[in-house]
Formats: structure tokens, C-alpha cells, sequence
């Protein structure tokens, strides 16, 4: 299984959007600081996800969060 994923900073509050096949261990590699984006918004926490059967699909995903269509479709429903 993969998942696309939003990673939520305890520490300002901001948003992360990825896709990976293994979400504890991704979220490990955030919060242990080996992802240079989210290294200095650290710690994080699994704020939602959803899961699909092909990486394609999970990326797909991913890129429809960062979309101004997605942020919509994330704000209606009270995710982001």
C-alpha cells in the first residue's frame, strides 16, 4: 500500500504534504531531521492521510493537496 500524507508542525503550525509506502518510518525521518525542508518546523505529528494501491496514485494525490483545488477540498472538510 502507499499513502499520500499531511504531516502537521507542533511547533508553527504549518502543513507538509508526501506520499511514501511506510508512514511511521517517513514520519520518523521527519522528525529525526534527515528531510531538509521540515528539519527546522520540527516536531511533527500525522495530521491525515489516505491510502492507494499504486505509488502513482499516492503521488497523484500528493500534488492534488498542494493544488489551490486541493487546499480547498482540504479547508471544506476541516483538514487543513
Amino acid at each position: 500500500m502507499f499513502y499520500a500524507y499531511i504531516l502537521k508542525s507542533l511547533k508553527d503550525n504549518t502543513y507538509y504534504y508526501g506520499s511514501t509506502s511506510n508512514t511511521s518510518s517517513r514520519l520518523k525521518s521527519h522528525n529525526a531531521g534527515r528531510v531538509k525542508y521540515t528539519k527546522g518546523r520540527r516536531p511533527w505529528k500525522l495530521h491525515y492521510f489516505e491510502e492507494f494501491s499504486t505509488r502513482a496514485e499516492a503521488m497523484k494525490r500528493e500534488k492534488f493537496f498542494k493544488s489551490i483545488d486541493g487546499y480547498i477540498w482540504l479547508k471544506k472538510r476541516n483538514i487543513t
